[in-house]
């Protein structure tokens, strides 16, 4: 097994916080647009909804 410095031990921790860190932040924006997505079409689905309730109050 090779030897490992120091300093190569340090910069490897240092990257895997990194990238831990920007996997949870990555994350959290992707859920974020996810939850955004979903409202939009909740309130796309609802508009719907009305407009077609109101044409049928129209027509009668």
């Amino acid at each position: 097994m090779q030897d490992v410095s120091t300093a190569e031990l340090a910069l490897l921790i240092i990257l895997a916080l990194a990238s831990a860190l920007l996997g949870r932040w990555a994350g959290a924006r992707w859920r974020a647009r996810r939850h955004e997505r979903q409202e939009k079409a909740l309130r796309a689905k609802e508009s719907r909804q009305a407009r077609r309730a109101r044409e049928r109050r129209e027509r009668r």
